[in-house]
């Protein structure tokens, strides 16, 4: 996979600038804060080997998307295509995050248990932190069992915001 080309676009949200990688195909590689790059750019690597970084000359669909979804069109984002690669076990959980309705919460034991993988808790939240497209594949819509805020790759602060943002209810005070 070493040379793959993406396309990166940097805008601001209410959160703070983000940054937005797509493939050639418009597919959504990545997406995290600025101020998480070096993350980004880790996962990136870890994930791809080397890749070049061009930027984008014009706004992209998904990127037009992810601002339509801050501005208040919540669903723009549900039908961005994606791709990532990861392990198998690590593409099932993001597929499974991206099932999770908007203004909904889930747990981690939930979602491993939805998963067929009841005991699988740690390794769900492992994948879930290594999730490279933050939003739209919507990982801070994972909370503690005990209805905690846990971590969250953009900041606890960011994880509070999106899910009030998306009117989610959980059993805690936001």
């Amino acid at each position: 996979m070493n040379g793959d080309r993406f396309f990166m676009e940097q805008f601001a949200t209410p959160t703070g600038a983000m940054l937005l990688l797509t493939d050639d195909e418009g597919q959504v590689r990545a997406l995290d804060w600025e101020d998480y790059a070096a993350r980004m750019h880790r996962l990136l690597r870890l994930h791809y080997g080397a890749v070049r970084l061009e930027p984008r000359p014009s706004a992209s669909p998904a990127r037009r998307a992810v601002e339509a979804y801050f501005e208040g069109d919540l669903s723009a984002i549900d039908l961005l295509p994606t791709r990532t690669a990861g392990t198998a076990f690590q593409r099932e959980v993001w597929a499974a995050l991206r099932a999770i309705p908007t203004g909904q919460t889930t747990t981690y034991g939930r979602l491993a248990a939805e998963l067929g993988r009841s005991k699988a808790m740690r390794a769900v939240g492992m994948a879930n932190g290594a999730n490279p497209i933050g939003i739209i594949v919507p990982c801070h819509r994972v909370i503690g069992a005990n209805t905690a805020l846990t971590g969250y790759g953009g900041g606890i602060e960011r994880k509070r915001w999106l899910l009030r943002h998306e009117g989610a209810v959980p059993e805690f005070a936001l």
